[in-house]
């Protein structure tokens, strides 16, 4: 099955994963851009909430914001009434905000690109961030989104990731997208990175679509852990992991309290072992031992 933006659900990168940074020259930093959008592109809001927790992790700085009156329809994607800490009411506009943050313990500088899908001007909108990337100097980007599928809650979260760039492919094991019809602004801001020269790979988490409501804690993790193992850097998660198995708890109970929900799932559970049953499961497993082995590095004095 593919994403809304042609993504295969479940590829894997299978092959030297940190390639898709570009070498350091003389100790310089190499930047990355990672893109989440709230909306169509954001099935239970996992996307950007990874990059939020990202954001909040890694103490990301706010250094651009692009005006919401030039790209948002206000009574479609509608400002919010919040109280401030001193409890003044205040107004809380749609809009896309840029941070930039250190990667502790690395080369890599982050430009997290957090908003709302915007509601028009699409082109003038992606040329502004290129712009805002290109003065922040980027040299890669990667993009995420979450799409609702058939998939068990039970299992872990696929998360596909495909290119359109060849060397890309070649070098991550990658696959391209094969999709053709409606996109958001995630696959726009794909193609317009890809034309500017940027090195762009796209991740979608699957969701499953019979607990669509925000928050979805174990696609987050599953999209965190991609961005890792891309990144090659350590990350500390496991406050959202212990939320994630408190989520999955959550919906096994609900799922017992009605039989065909038990037996639907019961039903992706079996389609989903038996896809899986020919895979090897060496490699998977061997990233996850490199994952441990480089977070128990960082936490020893």
């Amino acid at each position: 099955m593919n994403s809304v933006d042609g993504t295969p659900e479940g590829q894997d990168i299978t092959a030297e994963p940190e390639r898709f940074l570009k070498e350091p020259v003389d100790g310089q930093r190499v930047t990355v851009m990672l893109a989440a959008f709230e909306g169509w592109n954001d099935a239970g809001e996992a996307a950007s909430d990874a990059l939020h927790y990202l954001n909040k992790l890694w103490d990301g700085k706010k250094v651009a914001t692009v005006d919401a009156e030039e790209y948002y329809d206000f009574q479609f994607t509608r400002p919010t009434v919040r109280r401030t800490s001193s409890g003044a009411r205040k107004v809380k506009w749609p809009s896309t905000r840029i941070y930039k943050a250190e990667v502790p313990d690395s080369n890599v500088d982050v430009v997290l690109v957090l908003g709302t899908e915007p509601s028009y001007r699409w082109r003038a909108y992606t040329t502004e961030l290129l712009v805002h990337a290109e003065a922040l100097k980027v040299d890669s980007v990667i993009l995420v989104g979450a799409l609702l599928a058939d998939v068990p809650h039970s299992r872990p979260i696929p998360v596909s990731t495909t290119t359109e760039d060849s060397s890309l492919r070649e070098r991550l094991n990658l696959e391209a997208s094969q999709y053709e019809g409606p996109v958001g602004i995630v696959g726009v801001l794909a193609e317009f990175a890809m034309l500017a020269g940027l090195p762009t790979v796209s991740l979608w988490a699957a969701v499953p679509h019979y607990v669509a409501q925000p928050p979805s804690p174990k696609a987050q993790l599953a999209i965190l852990h991609r961005i890792e193992d891309l990144l090659q850097v350590p990350l500390d998660s496991q406050a959202l992991a212990e939320e994630s198995e408190a989520w999955e708890r959550g919906v096994d109970e609900l799922a017992t309290e009605d039989p065909e929900i038990a037996a639907y799932v019961r039903q992706l559970e079996e389609a989903k072992d038996t896809a899986d049953l020919p895979e090897a499961s060496g490699e998977s497993i061997a990233r996850e031992f490199e994952r441990y082995l480089k977070r128990r590095g960082k936490e020893r004095p």
